[in-house]
């Protein structure tokens, strides 16, 4: 939680003013005792009206006075705690971005989603609190008390029993409560995780009949989380009347002693009801500290949250070297991609997805990657933008360690089409230009030419500027995957990674989309993952996995005669007398 008071740093001013408004208002109210015992011993006890009038209108102005000051002490630390949280939503959302797809498999996305919504705002209300009360209400009662002590002596030892048994209660519930509240937080990212997962798999949940499963099970981590908030929230219940259990004790005490004090004459009745004013203000004080504790605590349990994400460092480093123009990248005659025993192995797994990897992918060729599901096609790819790094072995791009390339540069030259196709809500523009930000309205139409999309587009109301929902809801699977390799095209990369990105297309589409790739002026190395056989048939080099390994390498024809699975993916689309023909 330290970590993140950084962010406050911008609103050193703010956060000194609200608190020290605060302690002015908190001033001119323990006077309000003393001028009421003022008003009962002189004005009532006198019978001096203009006494009593002069009384009331100091009590006034101390209200007034005090409500302008509440009001400055509000807008301070309400504009202090707003720029906090957003400063901490900027950081931890900047420091998202920078985590590798590890970092991001690790956490898991339902929980950096309650780190930045849930978590932060729990953040931010504790410290509009903090600014707001957490100097006011410790002053008043110290306050309240030292003003007693100036009343009198003797009835102010109640107050010096009463104040530390009531510090202990408060402080004890609070060290109790803190670690219970980070256990319903853990439990509140189960119930979100499983929220977001029925949400996005709503239509396969339907598929199979799984509601009634999906709702006990939700059900189930529900009533968890309810089990854990009712427990902490009986302990920290408790806090409310054991306070008034003993400022009551010791409101009884005090009206005890100080009647048989006035009885004696030793104490005055306008001092005895000013020492119960403090009495009672301590109470309504001890109150808002009760409620300012738990919200602390809270606010507490989700800032060490916060500051466990930001404190994660990404494992991969960005290099320092830019990519090398076309023309020194053609001279150095360095192919465009390298693997040289390359191996991966996923954080926490027991075993290499990926071993012994080797091959090499000239500038402009085609190079063509298939095998069984499972079999490591899209860890493959997914190293060439450096998404994942090799545990073992080099990956190498225009003849440099892909590690030396400054991480943002390589990948801004790279086009990649991940298998699930993503869109965005907006335009088919605005989407098209995540790709490339200035892209012209002409570039566009030349790239949904290429990705076999401007047929489509053209029948859509407004052409390229109709609206897609978010995640493309309103297209089918083949129109998402279209537009996700013309937002790869717009930039023109040098390399081009499908990964199976052309599932959903029939084989007509499919054929006229890799021909317009192969006839691209700019002729990117193109990288094909995908099951179909009739897909990368044709490339320059086609690349067969099985279980992480290479099975084979080189081309159709040579890997039809000499490997075995190849020849059973093969066969298994196309029979052999089929296959035949097509040869």
């Amino acid at each position: 939680m330290k970590s993140l008071l950084v962010y406050l740093k911008n609103y050193k001013k703010e956060s000194v003013l609200a608190p020290l408004f605060k302690m002015l208002e908190a001033s001119f109210e323990l006077l309000v005792p003393l001028v009421m015992a003022a008003v009962i011993d002189v004005g009532i006890a006198g019978r001096d009206r203009p006494y009593i009038i002069r009384m009331c209108f100091v009590l006034i102005a101390l209200g007034l006075i005090g409500l302008v000051c509440s009001i400055t002490a509000q807008y301070f630390a309400a504009k202090a705690a707003a720029g906090f949280g957003t400063g901490v939503r900027h950081a931890l959302f900047k420091h998202i971005q920078e985590f590798t797809f590890t970092e991001m498999d690790t956490i898991g996305s339902s929980t950096l989603i309650t780190r930045m919504t849930s978590d932060i705002n729990q953040v931010q209300s504790g410290v509009n609190l903090v600014l707001r009360l957490f100097l006011r209400s410790p002053f008043i009662v110290f306050g309240a008390m030292i003003m007693a002590f100036t009343v009198d002596v003797k009835a102010a030892l109640i107050f010096a029993v009463a104040i530390p048994v009531l510090s202990v209660i408060v402080f004890g519930i609070m060290l109790i409560t803190m670690p219970l509240y980070r256990k319903v937080q853990s439990d509140l990212d189960n119930v979100l995780l499983m929220t977001r997962e029925n949400l996005t798999g709503v239509r396969v949940i339907r598929a199979f009949n799984k509601e009634k499963d999906e709702l006990k099970r939700f059900e189930e981590g529900n009533q968890i989380l309810t089990d854990a908030q009712k427990f902490v929230g009986r302990i920290s219940g408790l806090m409310n009347p054991l306070t008034y259990v003993v400022i009551n004790g010791a409101t009884i005490i005090l009206i005890y002693a100080g009647a048989l004090r006035v009885n004696a004459g030793d104490l005055t009745q306008g001092e005895t009801v000013a020492l119960l004013n403090y009495m009672s203000q301590i109470l309504v004080e001890l109150v808002k500290l009760a409620n300012l504790i738990i919200t602390v605590t809270k606010a507490i349990a989700c800032g060490n949250r916060i500051g466990a994400v930001l404190e994660i460092e990404p494992e991969m480093k960005s290099g320092t070297m830019k990519w090398p123009d076309r023309m020194q990248a053609d001279d150095s005659g360095m192919p465009a991609v390298e693997f040289d025993h390359v191996s991966l192995r996923y954080k926490g797994a027991g075993a290499d997805s990926l071993s012994g990897i080797t091959f090499r992918a000239e500038r402009g060729q085609t190079i063509g990657i298939i095998g069984g599901t499972g079999s490591g096609k899209s860890s493959l790819v997914n190293m060439i933008p450096r998404f994942y790094d090799a545990t073992a072995g080099e990956v190498r791009i225009c003849g440099k360690n892909i590690r030396e390339y400054e991480t943002e540069d390589l990948r801004s030259h790279i086009g990649m089409v991940l298998q699930k196709a993503v869109l965005f809500k907006g335009t088919i523009a605005e989407n098209i230009r995540w790709g490339k930000e200035d892209a012209t309205d002409e570039q566009i139409r030349e790239v949904l030419e290429i990705s076999q999309a401007q047929e489509f587009v053209e029948t859509k109301e407004g052409g390229i500027q109709f609206q897609i929902e978010q995640g493309g809801r309103n297209l089918s699977g083949g129109q998402k995957q279209r537009l996700t390799i013309a937002r790869a095209l717009v930039r023109k990369p040098e390399i081009l990674i499908l990964d199976d990105s052309a599932s959903a297309l029939d084989f007509a589409t499919d054929a006229e989309l890799r021909k317009a790739i192969r006839g691209m002026k700019e002729n990117p190395t193109v990288f094909i993952v995908s099951q179909r056989a009739s897909s990368i048939q044709y490339a320059d080099q086609i690349i067969v996995l099985d279980d992480g390994e290479m099975a084979g390498i080189g081309t159709h024809d040579e890997l039809l005669k000499t490997c075995p699975a190849y020849q059973e993916i093969y066969y298994s689309q196309f029979p052999k007398e089929e296959a035949a023909s097509n040869e």
